[in-house]
């Protein structure tokens, strides 16, 4: 059976660096860092990294009623908004939409942690009759997939993939898949998050895996850097609108790029850290270009993993090396989005898809900021510091999550 080709149809995010396109697209070609102090967390006593991407600038009373607003966990509140700002980008005709041929699968990689740490207080403090009914609904991964199903009132493929840091990665490609192969013709995908609290951030202390630069928040995520020290936790949402081609072209959609292809693979190597060989998330690389058609010199650009952390980052130099060869991993840009945004762990694949499809729209690549200090375990173009104008093509997206689980996306230049 032939597939059918996907189009990028809608975007929507509230992220550290801006909470609408023009916002964030303006923030990636400055340069602008959005990390700073957490100011989610009242006593920072004791946390050995006290900085964090943290949205600016949000209200959700401005998005919500106060009932509702105390019924949803903050990354069910990112992911509705989120889904609402793409829907409106996208501009899809609800009465006109065969709701039965649209679908959504918003995951998180989390889910509800700051409702988790406020009931087990509740609980700590006054005992178990004071846990509120709404705390599991509240708190499981699904509920924001089915929150904007209820929203829209879309009735196709709903469910959440869960993969820690690929988890929207995972979820586009599912998605992607789910209209080339014809059970439905829209798709909403993406990934919310919302980790700051103390559970979040005491946990990744514990790990050492946060940066401790607490005096220069904003130089903090270096990716690829050599005096790179951990990642900077984030928050926030990404949404994207997948539509079938022929059913974007026929109302006249505006198309940002194709999501042609999709790769997922483990490293079955260790819990946290990558394979240092590369190998796993290189086979994900090539699964997702060999898919849409691509060669490793097709490649243009690659939105990489990119976390600011010491193993991360030099073995996904050596995966892409593995992917690509080596002569077209040293002229193929790289960057690494995370050096603005920080790292928004579940929502983090689906920020940078969008980053991508914007590329592919715009022709600028966003730059990796903060790179200083050349690793010579790291040495490719990773688009230092400033933005680059440049004919890309084709682009890869990576993700890779604790557990091993590695996600890439190919995205296409839209050519009719």
């Amino acid at each position: 059976m032939e597939k059918r080709r996907v189009a990028v149809t809608g975007l929507g995010a509230l992220s550290p660096i801006g909470n609408n396109l023009n916002d964030i697209w303006d923030a990636l070609m400055q340069g602008r860092s959005g990390v700073a102090k957490i100011t989610l967390i009242e006593n920072l006593d004791g946390f050995s990294s006290q900085i964090a991407a943290e949205l600016k600038n949000w209200d959700p009373l401005e998005h919500f009623p106060a009932k509702e607003v105390r019924h949803m966990d903050p990354f069910s509140l990112y992911g509705v908004v989120a889904a609402r700002s793409a829907m409106q980008d996208s501009g899809l005709d609800l009465d006109a939409l065969d709701k039965e041929r649209a679908g959504v699968i918003v995951s998180t990689g989390v889910g509800g942690l700051q409702i988790l740490f406020q009931q087990s207080n509740l609980y700590t403090a006054r005992g178990p009759r004071r846990f509120s009914p709404f705390m599991i609904p509240q708190m499981i991964t699904n509920i924001v997939a089915g929150q904007v199903a209820i929203e829209y009132g879309l009735k196709g493929p709903n469910y959440c993939v869960t993969t820690a840091c690929a988890t929207a990665t995972h979820s586009l490609g599912d998605a992607m898949r789910i209209i080339m192969t014809g059970e439905a013709d829209v798709m909403l995908a993406g990934g919310s998050e919302a980790p700051i609290c103390e559970l979040g951030v005491g946990g990744f202390c514990a790990m050492r895996a946060l940066s401790t630069r607490n005096d220069e928040p904003e130089r903090a995520s270096r990716p690829f850097d050599a005096e790179r020290d951990g990642f900077v936790i984030g928050e926030g949402a990404a949404v994207l609108v997948l539509e079938e081609l022929e059913h974007a072209k026929a109302r006249g959609a505006h198309i940002y790029c194709e999501i042609s292809g999709f790769g997922r693979t483990c490293d079955a190597s260790h819990i946290t850290a990558p394979d240092s060989t590369g190998s796993g998330a290189a086979r994900a690389m090539v699964q997702a270009f060999t898919e849409a058609g691509l060669k490793p010199e097709d490649i243009d650009y690659i939105n990489a993993h990119g976390t600011s952390t010491p193993l991360n980052d030099a073995g996904e130099t050596k995966a892409i090396k593995l992917a690509l060869g080596e002569e077209n991993a040293h002229r193929t840009m790289v960057s690494s989005t995370k050096s603005m945004t920080g790292h928004m762990l579940g929502a983090a694949g689906g920020m940078e898809a969008l980053i991508c499809a914007l590329t592919l729209d715009k022709q600028v690549v966003a730059p990796t900021i903060n790179y200083e200090n050349p690793d010579p375990e790291c040495d490719l173009d990773y688009v230092p510091n400033e933005a680059r104008a440049a004919e890309v093509n084709a682009c890869l997206s990576n993700s890779l999550g604790f557990g091993g689980h590695n996600g890439s996306l190919c995205l296409k230049r839209f050519q009719d």
